[in-house]
């Protein structure tokens, strides 16, 4: 492990008289205080010296670049971020957030960082690796399988991706060999404390021919402390494996949370994923999928609740390079107060991939004339027996369905609160933990 100093590096931004000299300083001061946290037993130098050549001709994103043109972080410039450390954090915070379909098989991180305290991973088949990556280094033969996966996903250059790279302290490792099927769904609870922090968590989920898992991401905060949150998942799925993922964003109200989900799908593998955003001052997901064998299946379900001034940015891509592929993609977006909720949803469909059947629809619904959406739902066509079709509407809540409710003896309160929770378990009930719906579902009524 680096020594503390190293550890508590804060960054050091030079004077400059160019806001892109400025940006490309900020980076670069970040890369250093991402790499002096990383610790000795996980130094995979090769992988992260790539990383870092891949951000030497980057700058920090602006809203001039396409991909952030909605997105502004020009607020982080001001703050010297130091690399989080490992924090206490108490069973009774940790209790609540606990669901119980998955007791026995619940892996917490703290700032980044494996917590063997409080996971508790009874429950699983024994021929399946769950834990950290930095206790499961001895394992030379897993070492080996883990390197040809780590880091080598498509989107690997894009630049909170590569920092990740360069900087992670240590990785949810899941392993499963082939023909493992996991009955007892998996919780990975993402805990960000501090003030002024970097946290960088990182998982790697392989599931070789013929496995099966159903995994929980959860990213947890409370507080208005200003944060910055970095999480990379990459999802590798080999023939016919089978993967139901549900992310979840509920961090605190100061946290800037960036995520990377990038998920590569072999012939005849399923990925079904629901994400969900309702925390963080600003939120970016950037969401991946590459499909690389025939008859592959991607459905991809997302839903964000915003108010006040909160940013949700969702970016997606599916890319479909084989035949008989299917994906089917549904986002939606609750936005009230003076929130601004961001789509950009990508499907491209190679030449070879024909036969394709895609469908993607962006709806969303704003509370209030200060809200607003940028969305952007795009198809990229090059094969010509296809069947595609993608979609976006932006809307408010119908007077004649409220009218009709009322009607019905509904208040008209009621009836806004009824069509918002209406919208939103269109979404929520794709996920399939009953405690976990019911939970974001209170949320839900909460919120509106």
């Amino acid at each position: 492990m680096s020594n503390s100093s190293d550890l508590n590096a804060t960054l050091s931004i030079p004077t400059s008289t160019s806001l892109t000299e400025q940006r490309y300083a900020y980076l670069k001061a970040l890369i250093a205080t991402a790499k002096a946290a990383v610790p000795a037993d996980l130094a995979l130098a090769d992988l992260r010296t790539r990383a870092e050549a891949l951000l030497k001709e980057e700058t920090f994103p602006s809203t001039r670049q396409e991909d952030w043109r909605f997105t502004d972080l020009s607020a982080l410039l001001s703050v010297n971020f130091a690399a989080a450390e490992s924090s206490t954090v108490t069973e009774t915070a940790i209790n609540p957030l606990r669901l119980p379909e998955t007791t026995g098989a619940q892996i917490v991180v703290v700032n980044g960082i494996f917590n063997a305290e409080l996971s508790q991973l009874e429950q699983l088949p024994e021929a399946a690796t769950v834990g950290s990556l930095r206790q499961l280094g001895q394992n030379f033969d897993l070492m080996a399988k883990v390197q040809n996966r780590l880091g080598q996903a498509s989107g690997g250059h894009e630049v909170f991706t590569a920092l990740n790279t360069v900087g992670f302290q240590d990785a949810v490792l899941i392993y499963l060999p082939r023909n493992v099927v996991v009955d007892t769904p998996v919780q990975i609870l993402y805990v960000h404390q501090g003030q002024d922090t970097l946290a960088q968590p990182r998982c790697l989920v392989v599931a070789e021919t013929g496995s099966a898992l159903t995994l929980v991401e959860d990213f947890w905060g409370d507080g208005d402390n200003l944060n910055l949150t970095n999480a990379v998942t990459e999802i590798w799925l080999d023939a016919n494996a089978q993967l139901t993922h549900s992310r979840i964003q509920r961090e605190g109200a100061g946290t800037y949370h960036i995520g990377k989900t990038v998920v590569t799908q072999a012939r005849d593998s399923q990925y079904i994923g629901t994400a969900a955003d309702f925390g963080a001052k600003l939120a970016r997901h950037n969401w991946e999928t590459y499909q690389t064998g025939e008859q592959t299946t991607t459905k991809l379900y997302g839903l964000g609740a915003i108010t006040d001034t909160q940013h949700a940015d969702t970016h997606s891509l599916v890319a479909l390079s084989y035949p008989r592929g299917t994906v089917e993609q549904q986002h939606k977006a609750i936005v009230d107060g003076k929130a601004h909720s961001v789509f950009n949803g990508r499907v491209v469909v190679a030449q070879k991939a024909q036969q394709t059947n895609a469908s993607q629809l962006n709806r969303n619904l704003l509370l209030s004339d200060k809200a607003r959406v940028d969305t952007k739902p795009q198809l990229e066509i090059v094969a010509d027996d296809v069947k595609c079709a993608h979609g976006a509407t932006v809307s408010q809540l119908q007077a004649d369905e409220i009218f009709y409710l009322q009607s019905r003896g509904i208040s008209a309160n009621q009836a806004q609160r009824l069509l918002i929770y209406a919208f939103a378990m269109e979404i929520l009930d794709r996920i399939p933990l009953e405690s976990l719906r019911a939970n974001l579902a209170q949320r839900i009524t909460q919120w509106t």
